[in-house]
């Protein structure tokens, strides 16, 4: 541990029990892994630890797909033009934009197509990272910390949705319990208390169940259907549709954290230092903006998606080493298959490229 990572995890250790003292003594899973990505300035995502990277060498924690290749920006710039043209709409509307390496290829491609690009942002780090690299469009891109009350626009959101906050679930004797923690002995420390919430669906079977349930994913999905007035919403992460996410084999959740590219269950330990994050339940995503109005354009994996808007064909001009890393953004055993891309609109539907085939939409 560094000594950036010690005071930073001592600090937010202390608020974090701050927190469980005035809660009681227990404090909601949901609202710990708040703190410990966002809290300000010692949050994972508001602290300046580099976080975004292609190799733990460059002091990074996990690499995502436009830092893997830039040709995943430039073949989402072809569905996204499709997109402004269909919406009659000329903005784009980026959440949690990262290291800025999509907002880059997205402005490169579409040029003045794009009459403003808004980042919605929580963290000042990053907001200073991604001003340095998207330091050729002054005029063009602007910051927000919150929700406009109207917007017109496409939106795009790449890895957004599994960093929002999660109740935890646990059926243990055929009782349902929520997850939270308290402070044993100085240490933070697992708890749970009986609760009436409950997963979408029932797991099959009388074993012992650990899973997530994403009330705050859902919400924000809403607040953008509210204020969508025209456009679309394309989300890009990782997941499934409710019955595979809830289903009897996968009774240990999908809870994971990542530091300097190593994957590990534990975050409770180091708070602050890494990445925390859950599997997207699509089904409850596409349900959430339907019930406030919003349609689904369609549902797909990223390698079909990617294929559809044309990424074959801008592999057959790029350099050998560009298309070894754009492999990984299709190949099944990489990122192919279980990152999906969600779409929603406003106004009347029309066949999107990026769905013509393989579209899963009925799976939801």
């Amino acid at each position: 541990m560094n000594q950036h990572g010690s005071s930073v995890t001592s600090a937010l250790h202390k608020l974090v029990a701050g927190q469980v003292a005035r809660a009681g003594g227990w404090l909601p899973f949901d609202r710990y892994m708040a703190l410990a990505l966002y809290a300000p300035g010692l949050g994972y995502y508001a602290n300046t630890s580099r976080k975004f990277g292609g190799l733990p060498s460059s002091g990074s924690d996990f690499v995502t797909a436009p830092e893997m290749s830039p040709l995943f920006g430039r073949t989402l710039a072809v569905q996204l033009a499709e997109a402004l043209d269909r919406t009659g709409t000329d903005e784009l509307w980026e959440f949690g934009a990262g290291s800025g390496a999509l907002a880059r290829e997205l402005l490169a491609c579409l040029g003045d197509r794009i009459r403003r690009y808004t980042i919605v942002e929580l963290s000042a780090s990053l907001r200073e990272r991604q001003r340095a690299t998207l330091q050729p469009w002054p005029d063009r891109v602007q910051w927000a910390s919150e929700w406009p009350q109207t917007v017109r626009g496409v939106v795009v959101g790449n890895e957004v949705l599994d960093a929002m906050p999660v109740k935890l679930l646990a059926r243990q004797g055929g009782n349902w319990h929520e997850r939270g923690l308290r402070v044993d002995d100085g240490r933070l420390a697992w708890e749970d208390r009986a609760t009436e919430l409950r997963p979408p669906i029932e797991p099959e079977g009388a074993q012992d169940y650990l899973t997530e349930i994403h009330p705050q994913a859902e919400a924000f999905v809403r607040s953008l259907a509210e204020r969508l007035e025209a456009g679309a919403a394309f989300f890009i992460d990782y997941g499934f549709p409710e019955a595979e996410y809830y289903h009897a084999q996968r009774h240990m959740g999908t809870l994971m954290c990542h530091r300097g590219h190593l994957a590990d269950p534990d975050p409770l330990e180091a708070p602050g230092e890494k990445d925390i994050t859950a599997h997207v339940n699509f089904t409850g995503i596409a349900v959430a903006a339907q019930e406030a109005g919003m349609l689904t354009l369609g549902y797909t994996t990223q390698g079909r998606f990617l294929l559809n808007a044309g990424l074959a064909k801008l592999l057959e001009t790029a350099l050998q080493k560009e298309r070894i890393a754009a492999q990984r953004l299709v190949a099944e055993h990489e990122m192919g298959e279980l990152f999906k891309v969600i779409a929603f609109h406003r106004g009347p539907f029309w066949d999107a490229l990026g769905f013509r085939s393989g579209d899963r939409t009925h799976t939801l």
